[in-house]
Protein backbone atom coordinates (compact mmCIF):
# COMPACT_ATOMS: atom_id res chain seq x y z
CA UNK A 1 0.00 0.00 0.00
CA UNK A 2 1.05 3.57 -0.58
CA UNK A 3 2.50 5.43 1.94
CA UNK A 4 0.32 8.88 1.33
CA UNK A 5 -3.33 8.37 2.29
CA UNK A 6 -5.72 11.58 0.97
CA UNK A 7 -8.38 12.47 2.89
CA UNK A 8 -11.59 13.43 1.04
CA UNK A 9 -15.17 15.11 2.63
CA UNK A 10 -16.77 13.76 -0.55
CA UNK A 11 -15.72 10.09 -2.26
CA UNK A 12 -17.85 9.00 -5.13
CA UNK A 13 -17.65 5.27 -6.11
CA UNK A 14 -17.90 5.27 -9.62
CA UNK A 15 -18.31 7.69 -12.45
CA UNK A 16 -21.29 6.82 -14.38
CA UNK A 17 -23.85 9.70 -15.32
CA UNK A 18 -24.92 9.99 -11.99
CA UNK A 19 -21.98 10.78 -9.80
CA UNK A 20 -20.58 12.76 -13.16
CA UNK A 21 -23.92 14.60 -12.29
CA UNK A 22 -22.63 14.99 -8.51
CA UNK A 23 -19.26 16.26 -9.58
CA UNK A 24 -21.22 19.19 -11.14
CA UNK A 25 -23.67 19.54 -8.24
CA UNK A 26 -20.21 19.72 -6.28
CA UNK A 27 -18.97 22.31 -8.21
CA UNK A 28 -21.51 24.31 -8.58
CA UNK A 29 -23.59 24.30 -5.20
CA UNK A 30 -20.71 23.97 -2.71
CA UNK A 31 -17.64 26.21 -4.25
CA UNK A 32 -18.02 28.06 -1.48
CA UNK A 33 -17.99 25.57 1.19
CA UNK A 34 -14.51 24.34 0.75
CA UNK A 35 -15.45 20.55 -0.13
CA UNK A 36 -12.83 18.33 -1.16
CA UNK A 37 -13.48 15.39 -3.18
CA UNK A 38 -12.88 12.64 -5.67
CA UNK A 39 -14.16 10.27 -7.89
CA UNK A 40 -12.85 6.02 -8.30
CA UNK A 41 -14.40 4.57 -11.29
CA UNK A 42 -12.72 0.72 -12.51
CA UNK A 43 -12.96 0.91 -16.32
CA UNK A 44 -9.76 3.10 -17.20
CA UNK A 45 -11.74 6.05 -18.97
CA UNK A 46 -15.27 7.29 -19.18
CA UNK A 47 -17.60 4.93 -21.25
CA UNK A 48 -21.57 4.98 -20.65
CA UNK A 49 -22.58 1.92 -22.15
CA UNK A 50 -20.18 1.19 -25.08
CA UNK A 51 -21.53 -2.47 -25.44
CA UNK A 52 -24.59 -0.95 -26.82
CA UNK A 53 -23.63 2.52 -28.80
CA UNK A 54 -25.07 0.68 -32.04
CA UNK A 55 -25.69 2.52 -35.41
CA UNK A 56 -29.19 4.15 -35.77
CA UNK A 57 -29.88 3.97 -31.94
CA UNK A 58 -31.55 6.77 -30.15
CA UNK A 59 -32.18 8.31 -26.55
CA UNK A 60 -35.60 7.55 -25.17
CA UNK A 61 -35.68 10.57 -23.47
CA UNK A 62 -35.53 14.12 -24.16
CA UNK A 63 -31.96 15.83 -24.27
CA UNK A 64 -33.21 18.65 -21.85
CA UNK A 65 -32.86 15.76 -19.00
CA UNK A 66 -29.07 15.53 -19.43
CA UNK A 67 -26.52 15.96 -16.28
CA UNK A 68 -28.24 19.31 -15.00
CA UNK A 69 -30.51 21.18 -16.87
CA UNK A 70 -33.60 20.71 -14.33
CA UNK A 71 -31.09 21.68 -11.74
CA UNK A 72 -29.60 24.56 -13.45
CA UNK A 73 -30.31 25.36 -17.40
CA UNK A 74 -27.47 28.05 -17.05
CA UNK A 75 -24.81 25.66 -16.25
CA UNK A 76 -22.11 25.30 -18.81
CA UNK A 77 -22.48 21.57 -18.56
CA UNK A 78 -25.54 21.44 -20.12
CA UNK A 79 -26.65 19.57 -23.81
CA UNK A 80 -27.35 22.38 -25.47
CA UNK A 81 -24.54 24.13 -24.04
CA UNK A 82 -22.37 21.07 -25.63
CA UNK A 83 -23.90 21.39 -28.86
CA UNK A 84 -23.05 25.02 -28.87
CA UNK A 85 -19.37 24.61 -28.25
CA UNK A 86 -19.49 21.78 -30.91
CA UNK A 87 -20.72 24.21 -33.71
CA UNK A 88 -23.52 22.13 -33.80
CA UNK A 89 -26.68 23.82 -32.20
CA UNK A 90 -28.52 24.96 -35.52
CA UNK A 91 -28.14 22.03 -37.28
CA UNK A 92 -29.36 19.75 -34.08
CA UNK A 93 -32.50 22.16 -34.55
CA UNK A 94 -32.79 21.30 -37.62
CA UNK A 95 -33.59 17.30 -36.61
CA UNK A 96 -36.05 18.80 -35.16
CA UNK A 97 -36.38 16.47 -32.43
CA UNK A 98 -35.23 16.33 -28.74
CA UNK A 99 -33.93 12.49 -29.37
CA UNK A 100 -30.42 12.48 -30.31
CA UNK A 101 -28.36 9.78 -31.47
CA UNK A 102 -26.84 7.33 -28.56
CA UNK A 103 -23.65 7.95 -29.63
CA UNK A 104 -23.50 11.62 -29.55
CA UNK A 105 -25.14 11.54 -26.14
CA UNK A 106 -22.62 9.13 -25.06
CA UNK A 107 -20.33 12.36 -26.75
CA UNK A 108 -21.63 14.70 -24.58
CA UNK A 109 -21.20 12.83 -21.38
CA UNK A 110 -17.56 12.13 -22.43
CA UNK A 111 -17.02 16.15 -22.53
CA UNK A 112 -18.39 16.71 -19.92
CA UNK A 113 -16.30 13.90 -17.80
CA UNK A 114 -13.21 15.35 -19.48
CA UNK A 115 -13.40 18.83 -17.33
CA UNK A 116 -13.50 16.68 -14.65
CA UNK A 117 -10.14 14.43 -14.97
CA UNK A 118 -8.53 16.04 -12.29
CA UNK A 119 -10.72 14.57 -10.08
CA UNK A 120 -11.02 11.06 -11.07
CA UNK A 121 -9.16 8.30 -10.17
CA UNK A 122 -9.85 5.71 -13.44
CA UNK A 123 -8.57 2.08 -13.54
CA UNK A 124 -9.42 1.92 -9.61
CA UNK A 125 -11.68 -0.79 -8.28
CA UNK A 126 -13.22 -0.48 -5.10
CA UNK A 127 -12.52 -3.98 -2.74
CA UNK A 128 -13.61 -2.46 0.29
CA UNK A 129 -14.95 0.04 2.46
CA UNK A 130 -14.04 -0.19 6.62
CA UNK A 131 -14.98 1.97 9.10
CA UNK A 132 -12.59 3.54 10.90
CA UNK A 133 -13.56 4.16 14.86
CA UNK A 134 -12.27 6.96 17.03
CA UNK A 135 -13.06 7.35 20.89
CA UNK A 136 -16.45 4.83 19.96
CA UNK A 137 -17.47 7.14 17.05
CA UNK A 138 -17.36 6.59 13.62
CA UNK A 139 -16.62 9.67 11.46
CA UNK A 140 -14.81 8.37 8.38
CA UNK A 141 -13.98 5.42 6.39
CA UNK A 142 -11.41 3.43 5.23
CA UNK A 143 -11.87 3.21 1.33
CA UNK A 144 -10.00 0.38 -0.62
CA UNK A 145 -9.08 -0.17 -4.32
CA UNK A 146 -6.68 -1.73 -6.60
CA UNK A 147 -5.55 -1.28 -9.82
CA UNK A 148 -5.20 -3.66 -12.75
CA UNK A 149 -1.89 -4.32 -11.87
CA UNK A 150 -3.22 -5.63 -8.23
CA UNK A 151 -1.76 -2.52 -6.34
CA UNK A 152 -3.60 -1.14 -3.78
CA UNK A 153 -4.74 2.31 -2.40
CA UNK A 154 -6.12 3.59 0.44
CA UNK A 155 -8.19 6.94 0.78
CA UNK A 156 -10.13 8.00 3.59
CA UNK A 157 -13.72 9.87 3.44
CA UNK A 158 -16.19 11.30 5.98
CA UNK A 159 -18.90 10.83 2.88
CA UNK A 160 -19.95 8.23 0.37
CA UNK A 161 -21.49 8.62 -2.88
CA UNK A 162 -22.15 5.47 -4.00
CA UNK A 163 -22.93 4.86 -8.21
CA UNK A 164 -21.38 2.39 -9.90
CA UNK A 165 -24.52 1.12 -12.30
CA UNK A 166 -26.37 -2.05 -12.85
CA UNK A 167 -24.66 -5.33 -13.08
CA UNK A 168 -25.66 -7.61 -15.84
CA UNK A 169 -28.47 -10.18 -14.52
CA UNK A 170 -28.11 -13.22 -16.08
CA UNK A 171 -31.05 -16.02 -16.09
CA UNK A 172 -30.56 -18.73 -13.74
CA UNK A 173 -29.47 -21.50 -16.90
CA UNK A 174 -26.62 -19.20 -17.54
CA UNK A 175 -25.07 -18.67 -14.74
CA UNK A 176 -21.77 -20.35 -14.29
CA UNK A 177 -22.14 -21.28 -18.23
CA UNK A 178 -18.85 -20.33 -19.64
CA UNK A 179 -18.73 -19.62 -23.63
CA UNK A 180 -16.76 -16.96 -25.86
CA UNK A 181 -20.03 -16.77 -27.41
CA UNK A 182 -22.32 -16.52 -24.73
CA UNK A 183 -22.56 -13.07 -23.27
CA UNK A 184 -24.86 -10.31 -21.86
CA UNK A 185 -25.99 -7.16 -23.73
CA UNK A 186 -23.79 -5.05 -22.57
CA UNK A 187 -20.59 -6.21 -24.11
CA UNK A 188 -22.87 -6.88 -27.44
CA UNK A 189 -20.88 -3.90 -29.35
CA UNK A 190 -17.51 -4.88 -28.46
CA UNK A 191 -17.95 -8.94 -29.05
CA UNK A 192 -19.48 -8.20 -32.66
CA UNK A 193 -17.08 -5.86 -33.70
CA UNK A 194 -14.41 -8.44 -32.31
CA UNK A 195 -15.55 -11.59 -32.71
CA UNK A 196 -13.60 -13.85 -35.74
CA UNK A 197 -14.47 -17.87 -34.75
CA UNK A 198 -18.34 -17.28 -36.21
CA UNK A 199 -19.30 -19.03 -39.50
CA UNK A 200 -20.72 -17.03 -42.48
CA UNK A 201 -24.05 -17.76 -42.05
CA UNK A 202 -24.36 -18.66 -37.90
CA UNK A 203 -27.20 -19.54 -36.09
CA UNK A 204 -27.59 -16.70 -32.98
CA UNK A 205 -30.07 -16.40 -30.05
CA UNK A 206 -31.45 -13.02 -28.95
CA UNK A 207 -32.63 -13.73 -25.19
CA UNK A 208 -35.34 -10.72 -24.26
CA UNK A 209 -37.85 -8.37 -25.11
CA UNK A 210 -37.00 -4.99 -24.04
CA UNK A 211 -35.06 -2.66 -26.32
CA UNK A 212 -31.85 -4.00 -25.94
CA UNK A 213 -33.44 -7.18 -27.16
CA UNK A 214 -35.00 -5.51 -30.03
CA UNK A 215 -31.84 -3.35 -31.23
CA UNK A 216 -29.47 -6.17 -31.42
CA UNK A 217 -31.79 -8.40 -33.03
CA UNK A 218 -32.33 -6.24 -35.75
CA UNK A 219 -28.33 -5.40 -35.88
CA UNK A 220 -27.31 -9.10 -36.71
CA UNK A 221 -30.19 -9.22 -38.93
CA UNK A 222 -28.49 -6.77 -41.03
CA UNK A 223 -25.05 -7.91 -40.52
CA UNK A 224 -25.92 -11.39 -41.06
CA UNK A 225 -28.81 -11.13 -43.70
CA UNK A 226 -27.82 -14.77 -44.58
CA UNK A 227 -27.65 -16.43 -40.91
CA UNK A 228 -30.64 -17.36 -38.68
CA UNK A 229 -31.53 -15.20 -35.82
CA UNK A 230 -33.57 -15.62 -33.19
CA UNK A 231 -35.37 -13.81 -31.10
CA UNK A 232 -37.17 -15.86 -27.49
CA UNK A 233 -39.43 -14.23 -25.54
CA UNK A 234 -41.46 -15.70 -22.73
CA UNK A 235 -44.25 -14.08 -23.34
CA UNK A 236 -46.53 -13.85 -26.41
CA UNK A 237 -45.74 -10.28 -28.05
CA UNK A 238 -43.10 -7.44 -28.03
CA UNK A 239 -44.66 -4.96 -26.19
CA UNK A 240 -44.76 -1.05 -26.85
CA UNK A 241 -43.05 1.21 -24.28
CA UNK A 242 -45.85 3.67 -23.22
CA UNK A 243 -44.28 7.26 -23.43
CA UNK A 244 -47.25 9.09 -23.48
CA UNK A 245 -47.18 12.21 -22.00
CA UNK A 246 -49.11 12.11 -19.01
CA UNK A 247 -47.69 8.39 -18.10
CA UNK A 248 -44.08 10.37 -18.86
CA UNK A 249 -44.55 12.32 -15.64
CA UNK A 250 -43.86 9.45 -13.82
CA UNK A 251 -40.21 10.19 -14.50
CA UNK A 252 -40.84 13.94 -13.20
CA UNK A 253 -38.60 14.57 -10.74
CA UNK A 254 -41.67 15.83 -8.36
CA UNK A 255 -43.32 12.27 -8.83
CA UNK A 256 -40.37 11.04 -6.54
CA UNK A 257 -42.24 12.53 -3.69
CA UNK A 258 -45.43 11.07 -4.62
CA UNK A 259 -43.93 7.75 -4.45
CA UNK A 260 -41.82 7.25 -1.26
CA UNK A 261 -44.87 8.91 0.38
CA UNK A 262 -46.73 6.14 -0.70
CA UNK A 263 -47.15 2.92 1.72
CA UNK A 264 -45.07 -0.22 0.52
CA UNK A 265 -47.78 -1.80 -0.62
CA UNK A 266 -49.43 0.88 -2.95
CA UNK A 267 -45.77 1.50 -4.38
CA UNK A 268 -45.84 -1.82 -5.31
CA UNK A 269 -48.62 -1.69 -7.22
CA UNK A 270 -47.68 1.81 -8.94
CA UNK A 271 -44.41 0.21 -9.91
CA UNK A 272 -46.15 -3.22 -11.51
CA UNK A 273 -48.56 -0.61 -13.06
CA UNK A 274 -46.26 1.58 -14.76
CA UNK A 275 -43.54 -1.09 -15.50
CA UNK A 276 -44.34 -1.10 -19.11
CA UNK A 277 -42.83 1.96 -19.17
CA UNK A 278 -39.10 0.86 -19.04
CA UNK A 279 -39.18 -2.81 -18.46
CA UNK A 280 -39.30 -5.56 -21.44
CA UNK A 281 -40.80 -3.04 -23.90
CA UNK A 282 -39.71 -1.66 -27.26
CA UNK A 283 -40.16 1.60 -29.19
CA UNK A 284 -43.00 1.39 -31.63
CA UNK A 285 -41.05 2.37 -33.99
CA UNK A 286 -38.28 -0.62 -33.78
CA UNK A 287 -41.10 -2.99 -33.09
CA UNK A 288 -42.67 -2.08 -36.63
CA UNK A 289 -38.91 -2.35 -38.13
CA UNK A 290 -38.67 -6.01 -36.80
CA UNK A 291 -42.07 -6.84 -38.10
CA UNK A 292 -42.18 -5.53 -41.61
CA UNK A 293 -38.46 -7.30 -41.80
CA UNK A 294 -40.30 -10.82 -40.35
CA UNK A 295 -43.59 -10.00 -42.72
CA UNK A 296 -41.02 -9.56 -46.17
CA UNK A 297 -39.67 -12.79 -45.40
CA UNK A 298 -43.02 -14.44 -45.69
CA UNK A 299 -43.63 -12.86 -48.83
CA UNK A 300 -40.07 -13.07 -50.49
CA UNK A 301 -39.57 -16.38 -49.06
CA UNK A 302 -35.75 -15.30 -48.66
CA UNK A 303 -34.20 -15.34 -44.51
CA UNK A 304 -34.72 -17.56 -41.90
CA UNK A 305 -34.86 -14.77 -38.81
CA UNK A 306 -37.36 -16.02 -36.49
CA UNK A 307 -39.45 -14.52 -33.52
CA UNK A 308 -39.90 -17.48 -30.98
CA UNK A 309 -43.03 -16.20 -28.83
CA UNK A 310 -43.99 -18.32 -25.40
CA UNK A 311 -40.42 -20.00 -25.67
CA UNK A 312 -38.99 -21.31 -22.22
CA UNK A 313 -35.04 -22.30 -21.98
CA UNK A 314 -35.03 -25.36 -19.74
CA UNK A 315 -31.74 -26.04 -20.20
CA UNK A 316 -28.55 -25.49 -21.48
CA UNK A 317 -24.98 -27.12 -22.99
CA UNK A 318 -22.54 -26.99 -25.36
CA UNK A 319 -22.34 -29.47 -28.40
CA UNK A 320 -19.21 -29.55 -30.61
CA UNK A 321 -18.04 -26.10 -29.78
CA UNK A 322 -22.16 -24.92 -30.08
CA UNK A 323 -24.34 -23.33 -27.59
CA UNK A 324 -26.87 -26.06 -26.96
CA UNK A 325 -30.47 -24.71 -25.49
CA UNK A 326 -33.20 -26.89 -24.96
CA UNK A 327 -36.69 -24.44 -25.64
CA UNK A 328 -39.75 -25.11 -24.39
CA UNK A 329 -42.43 -24.05 -26.82
CA UNK A 330 -45.86 -23.56 -24.42
CA UNK A 331 -48.15 -22.74 -28.19
CA UNK A 332 -47.65 -25.89 -29.69
CA UNK A 333 -46.73 -27.54 -26.63
CA UNK A 334 -43.45 -29.14 -27.50
CA UNK A 335 -40.04 -29.23 -26.58
CA UNK A 336 -36.98 -29.18 -28.96
CA UNK A 337 -33.16 -28.80 -28.65
CA UNK A 338 -31.77 -25.95 -30.72
CA UNK A 339 -27.70 -25.23 -31.49
CA UNK A 340 -26.29 -22.00 -31.84
CA UNK A 341 -23.39 -20.32 -32.93
CA UNK A 342 -23.48 -17.42 -30.16
CA UNK A 343 -26.24 -16.22 -27.63
CA UNK A 344 -26.69 -12.84 -26.28
CA UNK A 345 -28.79 -11.80 -23.35
CA UNK A 346 -30.68 -8.76 -23.48
CA UNK A 347 -31.75 -10.06 -19.93
CA UNK A 348 -31.66 -6.62 -17.79
CA UNK A 349 -29.18 -5.46 -14.88
CA UNK A 350 -29.72 -5.64 -11.30
CA UNK A 351 -28.73 -3.26 -8.69
CA UNK A 352 -27.35 -4.64 -5.53
CA UNK A 353 -24.07 -5.17 -5.84
CA UNK A 354 -23.73 -1.76 -3.02
CA UNK A 355 -24.55 -4.91 -0.83
CA UNK A 356 -21.45 -6.50 -0.88
CA UNK A 357 -19.33 -3.26 -0.97
CA UNK A 358 -20.74 -2.16 2.16
CA UNK A 359 -20.32 -5.40 3.89
CA UNK A 360 -17.95 -4.23 6.42
CA UNK A 361 -20.52 -1.01 7.73
CA UNK A 362 -23.43 -3.48 7.67
CA UNK A 363 -23.48 -3.42 11.83
CA UNK A 364 -23.55 0.35 11.71
CA UNK A 365 -26.89 0.68 9.32
CA UNK A 366 -30.57 0.68 11.02
CA UNK A 367 -33.66 -1.54 9.30
CA UNK A 368 -35.07 1.91 8.58
CA UNK A 369 -35.61 2.59 4.74
CA UNK A 370 -33.54 4.60 2.54
CA UNK A 371 -34.15 8.15 3.43
CA UNK A 372 -36.01 10.76 1.47
CA UNK A 373 -32.37 12.20 0.54
CA UNK A 374 -31.19 9.10 -1.02
CA UNK A 375 -29.30 8.45 2.24
CA UNK A 376 -29.06 4.79 4.36
CA UNK A 377 -29.66 5.68 7.84
CA UNK A 378 -26.99 4.88 10.31
CA UNK A 379 -26.63 4.14 14.03
CA UNK A 380 -26.43 7.19 16.47
CA UNK A 381 -22.48 6.65 16.74
CA UNK A 382 -22.16 6.81 13.28
CA UNK A 383 -21.81 10.22 11.03
CA UNK A 384 -20.63 9.05 7.77
CA UNK A 385 -23.34 9.52 5.03
CA UNK A 386 -23.56 6.95 2.41
CA UNK A 387 -25.73 7.98 -0.20
CA UNK A 388 -27.24 5.76 -2.73
CA UNK A 389 -27.66 6.33 -6.77
CA UNK A 390 -29.32 3.87 -8.78
CA UNK A 391 -30.56 1.24 -5.86
CA UNK A 392 -33.83 3.17 -4.96
CA UNK A 393 -36.17 2.23 -7.16
CA UNK A 394 -38.75 0.33 -4.92
CA UNK A 395 -38.73 3.48 -2.49
CA UNK A 396 -38.47 6.45 -5.03
CA UNK A 397 -40.10 4.94 -8.24
CA UNK A 398 -38.77 3.76 -11.94
CA UNK A 399 -36.88 6.61 -12.64
CA UNK A 400 -34.11 5.98 -10.42
CA UNK A 401 -32.02 4.09 -12.71
CA UNK A 402 -32.43 6.47 -15.62
CA UNK A 403 -31.89 9.83 -16.26
CA UNK A 404 -34.36 11.56 -15.79
CA UNK A 405 -33.97 12.82 -12.43
CA UNK A 406 -29.87 13.11 -12.53
CA UNK A 407 -30.01 16.47 -12.33
CA UNK A 408 -32.76 16.95 -9.14
CA UNK A 409 -31.21 14.13 -7.23
CA UNK A 410 -27.71 15.31 -7.37
CA UNK A 411 -29.09 18.46 -6.34
CA UNK A 412 -30.86 16.94 -3.33
CA UNK A 413 -27.40 14.54 -2.36
CA UNK A 414 -25.40 17.69 -2.11
CA UNK A 415 -27.69 19.65 -0.37
CA UNK A 416 -28.49 17.04 2.26
CA UNK A 417 -24.37 17.01 2.37
CA UNK A 418 -23.90 20.16 2.93
CA UNK A 419 -26.55 20.56 5.49
CA UNK A 420 -24.88 18.33 7.62
CA UNK A 421 -21.72 20.64 7.11
CA UNK A 422 -23.02 23.16 8.11
CA UNK A 423 -25.23 21.40 11.69
CA UNK A 424 -21.62 20.11 12.54
CA UNK A 425 -19.93 23.12 12.54
CA UNK A 426 -22.79 24.93 14.09
CA UNK A 427 -22.66 22.34 17.07
CA UNK A 428 -18.41 22.92 16.79
CA UNK A 429 -19.23 26.85 17.24
CA UNK A 430 -21.61 26.19 20.43
CA UNK A 431 -18.79 23.94 22.32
Amino acid sequence: MTNKIREYDVLGIGLGPANLSIAIALEEQAQDNQLSYCFLEQKSQFEWHGGMLLDGTRMQISCLKDLVTLRNPMSPYTFVNYLHTHNRLNSFINLGSQHPSRIEFNDYLAWVAKQFDALVHYGQRVIDIQPIEEEGEITKVKVIATNIHGEKTVRIARNLILGMGGMPKLPEQFQGFEHDNVLHSSHYKTWSESTKDLPEHPKIAVVGAGQSAAEIFVDLCNRYEDGEVHMINRRFALHPADDSPFVNEIFDPEFTDHIYSREEAERKDILNHFSATNYSVVDMEELHAIYERLYLQKVTGKGQHKYLRCHDIQETGEKEQKIALRLNDRVNHQQNWQDYDAVILATGYRYDEFHQMLNHMQPLMTSSPVERSYRLPMKDQCSVNVFLQGCCESSHGLSDTLLSVLAVRSKEIVDALLEQKSSLHDEKMSA
